[in-house]
């Protein structure tokens, strides 16, 4: 027990004793309280105090900030590079501005549905001017709740994780809010494969490998005759096409990174060295791919360089000092997409991502094997397959209803 300063004789303060603070690892004291009226109040203090410590309720003293933690487990993290490519915006656009100077031991529940509803209201530059749906809120909220995890425990910064019992967007609101994504049927996408392979008739136009119009036919049939992604399809290799099989086997992709884009090894859903099997129609396709490319390469010579990619980048308004050869960008990619639909006259909306859903509804439509869709989409699975891509259609829908009445003899009633 000490008096804490001279002229106070009737007030009692207490210190610590020196002790091992988790935070910071080092040897401390510090004052409990120098305004105590009795000096029974202070030992009271005390005891409570070494209670606390005992039992692992006490907050050890700390000046780290969220962002410091933030910063601090990001670097400890283990994942995926692109999974940590994922966080690093979120965490530097909308937590750290918000929240990354306040204390880690003095962030509360309360602090944090603040952060949320601020998101989910406020407009974001970055996001159109618009505010952060529900979905990427939630995605805020499970960054910080690991961040704190890391922290919290016996011993740690925490004894409670504070986003424990914050209240973020929860699963129903995310999926009211998620757009409906448009899909062709098979009789659209079949209209819109005769189309892209219809040579433009234009007077320099063979109708073969050398004229323009033809140049994504064999890139768009890709995405609409298997249910892959933008980047695995812009990743496919020559040598892991198995022709024999028909297989082709996904190893690598076409990743954007900022302002730029590069080629990677394949760690979606860590699947590495996935197989997809494919029609021999398709493989067909490939072929006419491989001669047209081969063409590139003899007419450019030293300008192409091969990385052994089917969907490289070829020969077409290529710049004075630009190598072909390489992987695309997969952003000029979408662009001449939406070129191509709109030509097309396809819903506005319908993404080369809408493929992988048309080409998965449409298989749970015709009741295909749900375990080999699931497969093939490299979903973790068949159950969430069904759940995010089985939609309810109308010709489905009638379908079920007349079959349902041949059951049980309605017809037959007048």
């Amino acid at each position: 027990m000490e008096i804490p300063r001279k002229g106070r004789p009737n007030t009692w303060g207490v210190r610590t004793p020196l002790h091992l603070n988790p935070a910071s690892k080092e040897k401390e004291r510090y004052w409990i309280g120098r305004e105590f009226k009795t000096k029974t109040e202070a030992e009271k203090a005390l005891r409570k105090w070494h209670s606390d410590r005992e039992d692992g309720n006490l907050t050890p003293r700390s000046d780290m900030t969220m962002g410091q933690l933030l910063d601090r487990w990001m670097g400890n993290h283990r994942g995926e590079d692109t999974t940590k490519e994922g966080y690093e915006p979120k965490i530097r656009l909308h937590i750290k501005p918000n929240i990354g100077g306040e204390k880690v031991v003095e962030m509360t529940d309360e602090r944090l549905d603040d952060l949320y509803r601020h998101l989910e209201t406020a407009p974001v530059e970055t996001n159109g001017s618009k505010p952060l749906g529900p979905k990427s809120v939630r995605h805020i909220h499970n960054i910080i709740s690991a961040a704190l995890d890391s922290v919290t425990g016996p011993r740690k910064l925490l004894s409670v994780n504070p986003a424990h019992t914050a209240n973020p967007p929860t699963e129903r609101q995310i999926k009211a809010a998620e757009p409906d994504f448009p899909t062709l049927n098979d009789s659209e996408t079949a209209h819109f494969l005769r189309e892209i392979w219809t040579p433009c008739g234009n007077r320099v136009c063979d109708g073969g490998l050398t004229h323009h119009c033809l140049r994504d036919a064999p890139l768009w049939t890709s995405y609409a005759a298997t249910s892959c992604r933008r980047s695995e399809v812009l990743g496919w290799m020559w040598d892991l096409i198995h022709w024999d099989d028909c297989a082709i086997e996904l190893a690598w992709v076409v990743v954007e990174e900022g302002n730029t884009y590069r080629l990677r090894k394949l760690t979606k859903d860590g699947d590495d060295n996935a197989i997809i099997y494919v029609d021999q129609a398709l493989m067909n396709v490939l072929k006419w791919q491989r001669e047209r490319q081969q063409a590139e390469k003899e007419q450019l010579g030293l300008r192409w360089v091969e990385h052994g990619l089917v969907y490289a980048r070829d020969g077409f308004k290529l710049q004075k000092n630009t190598l072909a050869g390489g992987p695309q960008d997969p952003e000029k990619v979408s662009a001449r997409w939406r070129t191509a639909r709109n030509r097309l006259r396809l819903p506005e909306d319908f993404r080369l991502h809408d493929w992988r859903a048309s080409k998965i509804t449409n298989d749970l439509d015709n009741h295909e094997n749900p375990v080999e869709v699931s497969a093939n989409a490299r979903h973790h699975s068949p159950g969430y397959t069904m759940t995010r891509y089985g939609r309810r259609r109308a010709e489905g829908a009638k379908k079920l209803a007349a079959s349902s009445a041949a059951r049980i003899g309605l017809s037959s009633l007048v």
